[in-house]
Formats: structure tokens, sequence, C-alpha cells
């Protein structure tokens, strides 16, 4: 529960460049939770950015906080200027340094390659020296600068490894040949410190590409917002650029066009394909005073829209700043990697110290001890710790995004894969939402159209789906729909109002049951009818000596196409499904039947009231379930808050996004498995990529201590490391729903 006195909170986000490894990221979280007013910072690899969150009061957080960024020895930026520079890059920008690399390095390791077939093409040591000097000062200079950072902050990390380790391979090489004897060419290593370089550049360089790939979803989601929107005003239709775009304009959509913000429909009709928004794949059909997405698709009708909704209260732009903040955040598995990143380059350097000793005492010589404690820096590598998380995360998101599953935070995307109960509200969940009026059974002596309109009128205001069931079936037999007044919601109950100087309570039978009404001879009809399935709501009119029992109206609904299906994939798979419901009994336990539940296992929670909703779901996570609520994000708001993670179904409203940790924008109960599903997926990839980032240590390490590794297959041995991780979360791409 959240203090009444608690600060309120600014957020701020902000990119970072320079940022190599896990260490970095530690480095930098270190400096700017520093920063006076800062409550939290973190900083994620994969987006080179940080997420801060601060005291609202301080106005110049940002001054202070690319300041500290500055002085821990990066660079701050604008993830707008860092945006735009990415989608500048083709796929081989920042390669021209690699390149450089190799041309300089090939002629080093060549007469190695030569050795092989009994080749002596050893370079004299001037030539050796002259190669491998640009590649140490020139193309290193960002190690040295970096590593220098970190060495001045008293921490470490990728940087200040390579520098040290080229380094003393490089000034072995230089005093060797210095130092040697007229006419004696001794072994040097020049070859290692300039092939070790280029390996990390190369690695770097692909490890950006990866990561670029990685942001596509961002990315397209951004592309589908057009520039320009044609207005129409007085002079007829003028295009005016998005930005100019106000609530209330009219705007003109030409078939084959993207709709540009979100409105009604005032003119025409057509089919509009929401694919990237909702992942559904067929067109639908919109006409006069239907909804519009921005960044959907129009048909092939020309249509005259009303603007709802602009710039950062669109639909598309919620939806992106969704994903953004998703793939921003730190999964709680990553606070472990946090810990270890925070005392690995230290342990490192300690490692290659003693490797260093020990070979002396062992008296192999200062050479071959040097090379071996070299070999140790080097393969050492933080970046596969600190993107192992991250460029999962980033993956799973983007791929769920593009099919529907909005994911608000890491945290509901680790815990998904372990829910164990999924409950589902019926209404508009697993059903469609909208039932109609069935059956009107009216006392005796009383008028059946005239209360039907009585009762339409009364329920005329509300947006329950009940109430515009009434509604519809009065406007379908041509009945006169008078105003109320006086009217008044009970929540969870019914409805109170006043037509023609009547008073009629329009509500459900324990409400009747509530206020003392004796139903009479319409008991036992309503006892038939709720054993048929039906949803029944009573009517009764206030009289002077209380209230009396007038009609009964039963409603029906039908269950979704593919919700039958999607709760049994669901527990193929071992999850129990639990339905949630308001009903009565019997027709809640009738339609559980129709979708494949057994109210006789629990499998039934019925007359169910919206505010013990979440006490239902409080219920069912005792000993120690995990469990996913799924509704419609408005009335089940609370619920979905109360679930360990929460599930709402509809199409991006703001109750939605925020009450659940993951939305999604279809209808279709069967996104429920593929949300656990790529849930399960991506936390199969951070396990993978953690392992294979602390094997690749494990291992590796104390081979080169042990001399079983020289420095040019640690080199490539690290660089691999961080490009295995990053194709390996890549390879969610190519995750479907089933």
């Amino acid at each position: 529960m959240t203090s009444l006195n608690a600060t309120p909170a600014g957020q701020l986000d902000l990119g970072v460049g320079g940022m190599t490894c896990a260490s970095c990221v530690a480095r930098v979280e270190r400096a700017l939770r520093k920063v006076p007013g800062v409550q939290d910072a973190a900083v994620n690899l994969a987006t080179e950015s940080v997420h801060l969150t601060f005291d609202a009061g301080r106005a110049d957080m940002e001054q202070l906080a690319r300041r500290a960024v500055r002085n821990a020895g990066y660079e701050p930026r604008s993830l707008a200027e860092q945006e735009a520079e990415q989608d500048a890059q083709g796929p081989w920008a920042g390669f021209l340094p690699v390149a450089v690399g190799l041309v300089l390095s090939m002629p080093l390791v060549l007469p190695m390659l030569g050795d092989l077939f009994g080749r002596h093409w050893m370079l004299p040591a001037w030539a050796q020296w002259l190669l491998a000097t640009p590649v140490q000062f020139w193309l290193g200079a960002r190690f040295y600068k970096a590593g220098w950072h970190a060495a001045r902050a008293l921490t470490g990390n990728m940087d200040l490894l390579v520098a040290l380790g080229t380094s003393a391979g490089y000034g072995l090489s230089l005093w060797l040949w210095l130092t040697a004897a007229p006419g004696h060419a001794p072994h040097l290593y020049f070859e290692a410190s300039a092939v070790v370089i280029t390996l990390v550049l190369l690695g770097k360089w692909l490890e950006a590409r990866a990561k670029r790939q990685t942001t596509e979803a961002i990315r397209a989601l951004h592309a589908l917002r057009p520039e320009v929107a044609h207005l129409l005003g007085r002079d007829g239709e003028v295009d005016v650029p998005i930005a100019e775009v106000m609530a209330g304009d009219r705007l003109v959509v030409r078939p084959g066009e993207r709709i540009p913000v979100d409105g009604l429909v005032q003119e025409g009709q057509t089919q509009v394909d929401e694919s990237m928004l909702t992942g559904e794949p067929l067109p639908v059909p919109r006409e006069a005073g239907g909804q519009l997405t921005g960044g959907s698709i129009n048909g092939d009708g020309r249509i005259v829209m009303q603007v709802t909704a602009v710039g950062g209260e669109t639909v598309l732009a919620r939806i992106i700043r969704l994903v953004e903040e998703a793939q921003a955040a730190k999964a709680p598995i990553q606070r472990l990697v946090d810990k270890v990143s925070a005392v690995f380059v230290p342990t490192v350097m300690a490692i290659a110290l003693v490797t260093l000793l020990a070979w002396l005492w062992a008296g192999v010589g200062l050479e071959t001890a040097l090379i071996r404690a070299v070999a140790v820096l080097v393969i050492a590598c933080p970046c596969a710790l600190g993107l192992a998380t991250p460029a999962a995360i980033m993956a799973g998101t983007g791929v769920a995004a593009r099919h529907g599953i909005l994911i608000k935070d890491a945290e509901a995307l680790e815990l998904a894969h372990r829910v164990s109960t999924v409950a589902f509200d019926k209404t508009g969940t697993l059903t469609v939402g909208r039932p109609r009026l069935t059956g009107l059974q009216v006392a005796p002596g009383v008028d059946e159209p005239a209360l039907l309109a009585a009762v339409a009128a009364v329920q005329s205001g509300s947006e329950h789906p009940l109430a515009r069931a009434v509604v519809a079936a009065a406007q379908a037999r041509g009945l006169s729909v008078a105003q109320p007044e006086g009217v008044r919601a009970v929540p969870g109950r019914g409805t109170e109002g006043e037509v023609a100087g009547r008073s009629y309570l329009v509500g459900s039978l324990r409400w009747m049951q509530e206020l003392g009404v004796e139903l009479g001879a319409l008991a036992t009809e309503a006892a038939v009818l709720q054993g048929q399935g039906a949803t029944v709501s009573a009517v009764a009119e206030r009289v002077t000596d209380g209230l009396a029992a007038r009609a009964l109206l039963a409603f029906g609904d039908e269950p979704k196409p593919g919700a039958r299906e999607a709760l049994a994939a669901l527990k193929a798979q071992g999850v129990r499904c639990v339905m949630i419901s308001g009903d009565n009994r019997g027709a809640a336990e009738a339609m559980a039947r129709r979708l494949g539940l057994d109210p006789a296992a629990g499998e039934v929670m019925a007359e169910v009231l919206p505010g013990d909703k979440a006490a239902a779901v409080m219920a069912l996570k005792k000993d120690g379930q995990i469990v996913s609520m799924v509704g419609d994000g408005v009335n089940d708001a609370p619920a979905l808050a109360a679930a360990d993670v929460g599930m709402a179904m509809g199409n991006g409203t703001d109750v939605a996004m925020h009450a659940a940790g993951i939305t999604l924008m279809r209808g279709d109960p069967a996104l429920v498995a593929a949300a656990l599903d790529i849930s399960h997926r991506t936390v199969a990839k951070i396990r993978q990529n953690l392992f294979w980032a602390f094997a690749y240590n494990v291992a590796g390490i104390p081979l080169a201590a042990l001399g079983y590794l020289n420095p040019v297959v640690a080199g490539a041995a690290m660089a691999l490391s961080s490009v295995s991780v990053m194709t390996n979360a890549l390879l969610l791409k190519r995750w479907r729903v089933k």
C-alpha cells in the first residue's frame, strides 16, 4: 500500500553511450543513484538507456542526470537522438574500424597459418610493430578511454580488461624486440594484441547489428504513424502535418491509407486491417459510429472520421509506450546478474595476477607467465552477462506485441510461465458479451409492452451489457423509450429510476431478495429459466405498501468462438481453469458446461459481485498457487491487480493497461495460452543465455590460467560469447501464436 506521505515520483528516460558490459551498467546506476532526489535508476544495456525515478519537485533532474552520466565516463544522449541515429544506420554502419583492423592484422596472422604448411612467412620485427601499433593505439583508443574512466572510479569493465591484456602483450613484444641480441629474431606477440582488439571490435559490431534487430518491433510500431492527414475544412480537403491535427477535427481517409489518429467513422463504411495492433489477420468492418485506431489500414472505402485522440493519447502511442517500458524494465532474475557483475572484473584481475605469480613461481619465465595472464584478462567478458536478460526480454516482448499481446513489465513476463491457475471473467471474456433478451415474463395484469418500454427507459443510460440488451429489445419492437428521472445505479445489483411518475427497480434476484421483494408466482418461472441457463433479472415497482414484483427478464449469451478449445488447450498443459461470474449459479454452471468446465470440480465461482472478484482471486492464490486473472480490464481492475499476473482483454484502454501486467489486444481466449507460452519461451532463453554467459567464463578462465588458451583464441571466445547470446535471443522472433 502506498503511503499517503509518499513523495510524488517523476520519470525520465535517457540514452547512455559508451557502455560495453554489465559492469558499465552497475557503474552508471551507482552514479545516478547518488544524485540528490533520485529514487531509482535502471539501466538497460541492450537499449543503451536508463530509466530514472526521482522526486517530482526536481525540475533540474535531466541536467543533473546528464552530468552524472558524463562524470562516470559515458555519453548522455536524448532517446530521440539515439533512435534517429539507429534509424539512419545501414547494415554495414560502424564496420570501417573492423575492416581496418582485419587488413592490418591479417599479415600478422599469416605466418601462423604458414607454419601449418611448413612455410616461414614471419615478418621482420619492425614490420610487425608498424602493423600492430595503429590497431593498438588508434582502433584500441576506445578501450583505453573507457578503461581509464573505470580505473579512476575504482571499478572495472570489459574495456579495462581488454586494455590491460592487449597492452601487456604489446609491451612484452616491444621489450623482447628492443632487448634482443643482434641478429636474433625473438618470438613476438604483436599479432595477439592486434587480433584480440580486432576480434573484440568485430564482436561489438555484430552485437550492435543484433541489437537493432531486437528493437524492430518498436520501429515497426513507429512506422505505423503517417506523416500527413487530410483535414476536411471549409475549403475542402487540406493536407496538414499529423502534429497539427486536433481532437474534434474531421479527416478524410482514402482507400488503402493508414488511419492517422484515433476517431469515429462519421461517413462511409469500410474494412479496416488492424493486424499490426491486434494480431487479428482478418479485416474488421467499420461503419458510421465505429471506432478507428490510428495506425490501422483503411480498406476499399473512402470514409470521413472525427478525431477523438491525438499524440500521446492514441492507442498506438500507448502501445509504443507500453512496449518501450517493458523492454527497458529489469526482470527479477537480473538482480542476481547485477550482484555477480559488481565483483566480476576485480575478481578476474585478481585471478590474472595470481596466474602471473603462480607461473613465475613455477619457473616458466616472465614471457610465458605474462601471456597466460593476458589470456585470462581477455577471455573474461562481462558483456554476455549484461546482455543475456535484456536481449531476451526485448525479443520476447517485441514478437508478442506483433501478435497482439502487450506485456507491461518484465516481472509479469517472467512470472507468467509459472501460472498454475487461470481465472476467467465470464461476460465479454469467455462469452461474446452481447447478451440478448430471450424472455420477458410479466406478472398477471401487467401490460408487457408498456413495462418493457419503462424498463428500457430506466436502463437507457447504463453501459451494462444486460441494460443494452433491454434497450435493443425495446427498439426492435418499435417501442417509444421515454426520458427517465432520478436514475440511480446500485453497483453489482441493478438500477432504479422513475418513468412517467412511476418508480421502477431493475436488477438481480439477489437484490430483490435483499429488498424483501416477494416474487410470488414468478418465483417458479425464475427457477425454470435459471435451470435452462438463462441469466435472470427482476423488475419491481415501488407502491404504497412497499415493492411489488412486476416481471422477470431472461437473458442469453453465447460462448466466444474458440473459447472452449482455448480452455481445453490450457487444461492439456496442466493449467487449472476457473470461471468467475456474477450470474446465479444455475446460469453460470450451464454456461460453464458449454465451455467444457466442470462445476463439480470447483471450476465455477458464481454469484460473485464485482467488488468481491479480487477476494475470489486471493482465495485461489492459497496453497502457493500462481494465479492469472483474465478480464475486460474495466470492472475487473481490482481482480486483475490482485492476481499474480493480470491479463486484460480489450482494445488498449488506460484501465486495462494499468491494472493488468499483460493486455490482450484481441478478445480471443486463445491468446491467454499464447501469452503463457511466450513467457515460457522467453524465460527459457534468459536461462540459456545466462548459462552460456557463465559457462564461457567458468570454463574459459581456468583453461586460460592453465595455459591451454592463447590470447587470440581467448579473444575469439570472448567475442563469440556476446554474439551467441544475442543470436540465441533473436530466435524468439520466429515465435508464432499456435
